[in-house]
């Protein structure tokens, strides 16, 4: 064996036997998990909830910090430039992860690069909602009638960028149609003007449509996931319905910065997966319309790799761009 190849294998078996022994004295102090939003929203709920279960699995405090700005782009370079150490942890929405890189420019970080995959800890879906006055019975009909009408019908969103923006522009790109954007200051308002009748339709999770559907206040019409949702089974998807791989779904995961030791990212995915299965963990993630969801951080990575040239491609076709 060549020289450069035998230094080579030494070196690579003392870094697998440092990691290791890293690993084995993991974690000897409390570790920050940043939260890229401000205390009260879904993300800051799921650490909260998550946190102090992952101490207590760790055997070390979990504390969370809530790093909101720049579209969450601060908290995602404070741990891009971190060090890989397992001490610093983020649990991001995955908008900040797909979207963000193709809706601002020069960011200081790449989340492949920077960021290192632990596993994806929730899901939650979304349905396509209608103002009930709007003659629509399917997908089929709504799209006939907004190629009938183009520019006419109205989408609301809780803002460039939302997950009801992008929702309506995967609608429109691939369903061949114009409808208009209209921005609201959060998600509750664009509801309220979908229900109306000042715009068309919109785009809610199920948690929170469900309770206007049974209202009669909003019409079901689709649901934006690869499955139907199992508290409302009678919508068909938006796959189904015609519009091949139309996937948009809300989902949090837990990451670290790159470099982090394997064997350090192995016991947080380790420790995750085991919350994930606890009855208190999904009744409590249930209560806020996610579903415990985890994968591999190989997974993960191959999720945040192609979520990002789907949004990429829909970003410059609607050439959107962050206010």
């Amino acid at each position: 064996m060549p020289h450069s190849m035998r230094r080579a294998c030494v070196l690579a078996a003392l870094y697998f036997i440092a990691s290791a022994a890293t690993a084995q004295n993991y974690p000897a102090r409390p570790i920050r998990l940043l939260v890229p939003f401000p205390a009260g929203g879904g993300a800051d709920t799921l650490a909260r909830i998550f946190a102090p279960k992952l101490g207590d699995a760790l055997g070390q405090q979990v504390i969370v910090d809530n790093r909101a700005g720049g579209g969450g782009n601060i908290a995602l370079d404070i741990v891009a430039k971190a060090a890989p150490d397992g001490y610093t942890l983020i649990l991001p929405l995955n908008s900040l992860l797909t979207v963000n890189p193709s809706m601002y420019s020069n960011l200081p970080f790449n989340v492949e690069k920077d960021l290192q995959p632990i596993t994806q800890l929730s899901s939650s879906q979304h349905i396509l909602l209608l103002y009930p006055g709007l003659n629509v019975s399917s997908v089929k009909d709504l799209l006939a009638l907004a190629k009938a009408k183009p520019g006419t019908l109205t989408y609301a969103s809780a803002g460039v960028g939302s997950t009801a923006h992008l929702g309506g522009e995967l609608l429109k790109w691939r369903g061949g149609v114009d409808i208009t954007h209209v921005p609201f200051k959060g998600a509750s308002p664009g509801v309220i003007a979908t229900m109306s009748g000042e715009v068309q339709m919109t785009f809610a999770s199920v948690a929170a449509a469900l309770q206007f559907m049974q209202a009669g206040k909003l019409k079901g019409l689709a649901v934006t996931s690869l499955k139907r949702a199992p508290t409302a089974p009678e919508l068909p998807t938006l796959d189904e319905a015609g519009l091949k791989g139309f996937n948009v779904i809300s989902w949090h995961a837990l990451l670290a910065p790159a470099k982090t030791p394997a064997a350090i990212v192995n016991k947080l995915h380790g420790a995750a997966l085991g919350l994930a299965k606890q009855p208190v963990i999904m009744e409590a993630m249930a209560r806020q319309g996610m579903e415990a969801t985890t994968n591999e951080p190989a997974a993960l990575a191959a999720m945040i790799k192609a979520e990002t040239a789907m949004w990429r491609d829909v970003i410059k076709a609607a050439n959107i761009r962050a206010e």
